[in-house]
C-alpha cells in the first residue's frame, strides 16, 4: 500500500480538481486544498469573477472534509505571465499564457508555497500523467521500486530515476500540451489523479459523492480575460495603430485596427467579405472566405488570403526556440510527432538542429495549417510528452529560403 503523504491540491472550483482531492483523500492521504487567486483587475465583473469559483472550491472542501486556504498569486502572475503576454502581442506574436501560467505559477509559486506548508506532493486537476522510470533503462518503476530509488531525505536520486510526462488517458481532454515546460524537480513532486480517467467518469464520480459542482461547466478562455470579447480586453492595455490589409498581390482590400488584434488563420472580424477583383470569373473561388496569413510589423500591414488551403497558410517546417525539455536534456534528432496548437492531432515530424544552439527545426510529413509564431510547438514520442518551445518562424509552401536551407 502506498505510504500516506501530505498532499496540497490546487482547488479551482471546477469538477476536475474537486475529484482530484476526493480521490487522494480516499487513498488515505492528508489532503489540503489551496485556491489560487491569479487575477485582481476588475475581478468583480461578469466576465472574470474568482469569488464565485472560491465559493465553489470551499463548498467542495467542506463536502470532502479537507481544509482550504485562499492564496493570492496576482502579483506573481502579473509580473511573470501577464507582462510577457503583453510583450508578445505588442511584437505581433500570439502567446499561450496557459503554458506560462503552469510553468511560472501553478508549478513554481504554488509548488513553493505548498512545500512551505510541509507538503510532500502537489496535485492538480489536469488531464495528464506522470510516470517514474529507471534512468538507465527507461523501464517504468512501481511505487516500491521508486521508494528504493530515493535518497534518505525522500528526494529522488536523479542518477537513478527519471520522470516522464504522459498524455491523459482521455484523448479529448489531454492537457500535456499546456504542461510541456515542467521540469524533473516539478514532475517528481506532482500528481495528476484524473489523468487516469475519462471526463465522463470524473463527472460520474462527482455526482455519485454529491459534489456541489458536479455539473459545473468547464471554464473556457484565458483566465484573466474570461468570456469577455478578446479585442475589448486587449484595447485596455495595447495601443492601436490602424493600417492596411492587403492580399497576396499587394492590393489593399481593407483596414485593420492594429496588428496585435489578429492571429494567423483568423477568419472572423476582418471586414473584407465580398471583395473580389474586377472582371473575375464566376465560380472561380473569388468568394472564398478570407484568412489572416501574414503580419508585416515594419510596414504595419496585415496580409489576408482567400481559401483555407492557400499556400501562405500551410507550413512544411518551423523553427522553435525558448526550449524546455522534460528530461532536462534535448531529445536526439529523428522522427517524432508534434502539436503546434492545442486540440490538433499529433503530426508526424522530424526534429533537427536549428539555426542557433538554442533552437530546433521541425519538418512535417504533411504541411501544418496556420502555424503561429508565439504559440508552442510540443514534441511527443508516442504517449510521452518530451517538451517543446515557442514557435519563432514558420516556412510556408512558398518557402522562406533561409529556413528552407536548414
Amino acid at each position: 500500500m502506498q505510504a500516506k503523504q501530505r498532499i496540497v491540491v490546487g482547488l479551482s472550483g471546477g469538477v476536475d480538481s474537486a475529484v482530484t482531492a476526493w480521490l487522494l483523500k480516499q487513498a488515505g492521504h492528508e489532503v489540503v486544498g489551496i485556491f489560487m487567486k491569479n487575477w485582481e483587475d476588475d475581478d468583480d465583473s461578469e466576465y472574470c469573477s474568482s469569488n464565485v469559483d472560491f465559493v465553489d472550491a470551499a463548498a467542495v472542501a467542506d463536502v470532502i472534509g479537507i481544509e482550504i486556504e485562499h492564496v493570492n498569486f496576482a502579483a506573481d502572475y502579473k509580473d511573470r505571465v501577464f507582462a510577457e503576454f503583453l510583450r508578445e502581442y505588442s511584437a505581433g506574436r500570439t502567446p499561450n499564457p496557459d503554458v506560462l501560467c503552469n510553468a511560472e505559477i501553478k508549478f513554481k509559486a504554488f509548488l513553493d508555497h505548498a512545500m512551505r506548508l510541509g507538503a510532500e506532493k502537489i496535485a492538480t486537476g489536469h488531464y495528464a500523467r506522470v510516470r517514474c522510470v529507471a534512468a538507465d533503462s527507461g523501464e517504468p518503476l512501481g511505487s516500491h521500486e521508486t521508494s528504493r530509488a530515493t535518497a534518505r531525505d525522500g528526494a529522488p536520486r536523479t542518477d537513478a530515476v527519471r520522470y516522464e510526462l504522459l498524455k491523459g488517458l482521455d484523448p479529448s481532454k489531454d492537457q500535456s500540451y499546456f504542461l510541456h515546460r515542467l521540469t524533473q524537480p516539478q514532475l517528481s513532486k506532482t500528481l495528476f489523479p484524473v489523468g487516469e480517467l475519462h471526463k465522463t467518469e470524473v463527472r460520474r464520480i462527482a455526482a455519485e459523492i454529491g459534489l456541489p459542482n458536479a455539473k459545473k461547466k468547464d471554464s473556457t478562455g484565458i483566465c484573466f480575460i474570461g468570456e469577455r470579447p478578446f479585442r475589448e480586453f486587449l484595447n485596455r492595455y495595447l495601443q492601436t495603430k490602424p493600417g492596411p490589409i492587403k492580399d497576396e498581390r499587394g492590393r489593399k482590400i481593407g483596414e485593420h485596427v492594429g496588428l496585435s488584434f489578429y492571429t494567423l488563420g483568423q477568419r472572423q472580424g476582418l471586414g473584407i467579405g465580398g471583395v473580389k477583383a474586377k472582371g473575375a470569373q464566376r465560380g472561380g473561388g473569388d468568394h472564398s472566405p478570407w484568412f489572416v496569413a501574414r503580419k508585416d510589423m515594419a510596414t504595419n500591414t496585415l496580409y489576408a488570403v482567400q481559401g483555407h488551403d492557400h499556400p501562405w497558410l500551410l507550413s512544411p517546417a518551423l523553427v522553435f526556440d525558448d526550449l524546455s525539455w522534460t528530461a532536462g536534456e534535448p531529445p536526439a534528432p529523428g522522427a517524432y510527432a508534434a502539436k503546434t496548437r492545442y486540440r490538433q492531432q499529433d503530426a508526424a515530424c522530424t526534429l533537427a538542429a536549428g539555426p542557433t544552439p538554442q533552437s530546433r527545426v521541425l519538418r512535417f510529413a504533411e504541411p501544418q495549417w496556420a502555424v503561429t509564431p508565439g504559440q508552442s510547438a510540443v514534441l511527443y514520442d508516442g504517449e510521452v510528452c518530451l517538451g517543446g518551445g515557442v514557435i519563432a518562424q514558420a516556412e510556408t509552401l512558398e518557402p522562406n529560403q533561409a529556413l528552407a536551407q536548414l
